[in-house]
């Protein structure tokens, strides 16, 4: 059946899809939003309350402009629509020297990226982390990196807040609608749904975790859907009052007990790790969970190390990473199409970037190129990665 035309389609209206269908809309794009559930949702990437956001960044220093065009924008569409988006709390990195050399040397790396990237922060010893922290178990020998302009957002209304703003702009959604093909031609795109195909000029594949699935096999081995699990502890009796004005943080603890955390909001402390090791389809794993996780998780990674918790009260929820063979971010054009531009996956950290990722993609779909560099993010770096292990 035929359908409508639209210049730009965005397909995944999460962390990234939400920004750059804002961003498309508040330029005049005509531009269409494209979701197969109704986000903000809890079936993808972009829930769970609350994201942590910092500046330095361990996974490379070309994210931190990203980061830092991020935090204006958040503010800017609070200005714009009243919404508590951004809790400017600040962020902590926590790591030690005896529990392997990954883990060691993580504040180091922050730190050296806060320099370079002239990031207002400092790095106490355990005895002072402990003095400001008392929720916060620091061994003697352990390091504590503060960033003053870290701190977390909250991702449904983020997403929310920028749907809102764009279909105000004039963007036009088509909810619980899925896609079951991207057919190029020269001088369009079809996408086909159940109901209708719709032509576009252009089309940015913001997915998640259905990215591969649209893209083709090619993209298989490359955007991996993981199964991933948020805990919510109870406050303990007597617990540190603290808690409430908790920076958001992460403690570097050795391979797969790594954590991280955030204030006390009604009385329960949100703690999660990034495994990133049990890979899932999307549209069948299991989303239950269960109290036997949470206590495993509890012991292995949080027993000892966060003040004023209860191990045996929790709650949970499951989430979808979807990342890439190096943890990368991918945008980048379709091998098939140049009118198609790849926006995934997340990779676990994508959340705090996704605002001036939209920004940038909208620049690139709009202007022909973005202000912020997305080289880095290119798929050629794959190609070039097999072909350097070769032989």
């Amino acid at each position: 059946m035929a359908g409508r035309s639209v210049d730009v389609a965005v397909l995944g209206l999460g962390a990234m899809g939400s920004a750059t269908l804002f961003q498309l809309a508040a330029r005049g794009a005509d531009v269409l939003g494209i979701d197969r559930f109704s986000p903000p949702h809890q079936l993808g990437s972009s829930h769970g309350e609350t994201r942590i956001t910092r500046l330095a960044v361990a996974e490379g220093r070309e994210l931190a402009p990203l980061v830092r065009r991020s935090h204006q924008i958040w503010k800017d569409i609070e200005a714009r629509t009243g919404e508590n988006l951004f809790g400017q709390v600040g962020f902590l990195a926590v790591s030690g020297g005896s529990v392997g050399q990954d883990s060691a040397d993580y504040v180091e790396r922050v730190a050296a990226i806060a320099e370079a990237e002239e990031i207002a922060h400092e790095v106490v010893d355990s005895a002072e982390a402990r003095r400001r922290y008392p929720w916060l178990n620091a061994e003697d020998g352990e390091r504590v990196y503060h960033e003053p302009e870290g701190g977390y957002l909250r991702p449904e209304r983020c997403v929310g807040a920028q749907l809102r703003l764009a279909e105000a702009a004039g963007a036009r959604l088509a909810l619980e609608t899925r896609i079951g093909a991207i057919v190029p031609h020269g001088d369009h795109v079809e996408l086909r749904t159940d109901g209708e195909t719709i032509r576009a000029g252009r089309v940015v594949v913001s997915a998640g975790a259905w990215a591969a699935t649209l893209l083709g096999h090619e993209f298989a081995g490359l955007l991996r859907p993981t199964r991933e699990i948020l805990h919510w502890y109870g406050l303990a009796p007597g617990a540190p009052g603290a808690w409430a004005d908790a920076p958001a943080f992460i403690w570097a603890t050795g391979a797969r007990q790594g954590f991280y955390g955030f204030p006390a909001f009604d009385g329960e402390v949100k703690v999660a790790h990034g495994e990133k090791s049990v890979f899932v389809d999307p549209d069948t794993f299991d989303r239950s969970s269960d109290e036997a996780e949470s206590r495993t998780f509890y012991g292995r990674a949080i027993e000892g190390r966060l003040n004023g918790l209860r191990g045996d009260v929790s709650r949970r929820q499951t989430c979808l990473y979807t990342v890439s063979p190096d943890g990368g971010f991918v945008i980048d054009e379709w091998p098939q199409s140049e009118r198609v531009l790849v926006v995934s996956p997340c990779s676990g950290h994508g959340f705090k970037h996704s605002a001036a990722i939209g920004e940038a993609v909208s620049q690139r779909v709009l202007d022909g190129a973005s202000r912020i560099d997305l080289s880095p993010f290119r798929l050629g770096r794959f190609r070039a990665s097999a072909g350097s292990h070769a032989g």
